[in-house]
Order: structure tokens, then sequence, then C-alpha cells
């Protein structure tokens, strides 16, 4: 496998595991969105934004678009929004692998750096999966289980993916 497949085939699945949790997390209660591991600080509404917040980063240094303001989650109502949001994001981010690997300025404030386009992609995969894992282990610390980890790992989405080629 190429590597622009293999980025291809990561981020396809970053944004297929981002839509599954952000969709079985709709279901919890509201109270859900307080949990957290050992930071307060870091509460699964809390993450729940970041990962949301990461991906449009991602998408600014790769100079797609414009840093987008992320909205604070107040309850699971909020979420269907948040989650559409991501989708575009992710989108976007995908769309970028089939590009050359080049080296991309970005101004952060009065900070600018450079950075690979591989490195941007694969972090912004990287920065998704690992914030699900945390996402979900919050949750799970407080009594609530809305999907496991096995559920949105590479083999099954491997298996979602030749399921579809079957129809």
């Amino acid at each position: 496998m190429a590597m622009k497949e293999t980025t291809t085939r990561s981020l396809r699945h970053m944004a297929w595991a981002n839509q599954r949790v952000y969709s079985a997390v709709q279901a919890l209660p509201d109270e859900a969105l307080t949990a957290y591991i050992a930071n307060p600080e870091w509460t699964a509404g809390i993450i729940l934004n970041h990962i949301v917040g990461g991906a449009t980063w991602y998408v600014y240094c790769l100079g797609v678009s414009m840093w987008t303001d992320i909205p604070e989650i107040k309850s699971m109502n909020d979420l269907p929004a948040l989650a559409s949001m991501l989708a575009q994001f992710d989108a976007q981010i995908l769309s970028q692998a089939e590009l050359a690997d080049e080296t991309l300025t970005i101004k952060e404030g009065e900070r600018t750096f450079t950075a690979l386009r591989s490195t941007i992609l694969a972090e912004a995969s990287y920065h998704a999966t690992e914030h699900r894992a945390q996402l979900l282990d919050a949750l799970e610390s407080k009594g609530h289980f809305p999907i496991k980890l096995d559920d949105i790992d590479l083999w099954s989405f491997e298996r979602h993916e030749r399921s579809l080629s079957l129809n």
C-alpha cells in the first residue's frame, strides 16, 4: 500500500470513528458531559469540544480555511451540531491526503512555524484517537458505556468498509 493510501485510510478511519463516538455519546444523559478521569478540568464535554477544536486547528494549519470558533457543549442537544462540524472538518482534512507532502507555514498569533503536510495529517488522526480513548475512559469511570474502543478500532472499520462493498 502506498503512503498516500495509508494516510487516506487512517483519515477515513478517524472520520468514521469520530462519528460513531459522537453518535453513541448523544444517547447518554446530560450528566455524562461532566464525567472525568482524574482532572476535573477535562470533562467529557470539554473533550468532545476539544476534538472538534483540534480538527479546525488542523484545517487551518493545512491552509484549507480560517479558524472556526467551536460552540461550548451545554447539553447532549448540542452534540449533533458539533458532530456535523467535525464531519466537515474531517472531510477537509481527508481532502489533503492526496496532495504532495510539502512544508507548510503556519501563523499562530505572533509566532510562525513550519510543518510537513504529512505531520499535520498524522497528528490529526493521532489527536482524535487519543482523545476518543480519553473520552470513553472518562465516561466509563462514571458508569457510562456508550461504545467500546474495540467497536471503533481499525479492524472494525475494515469490516464496516467490506460490508459496504458487498451491498
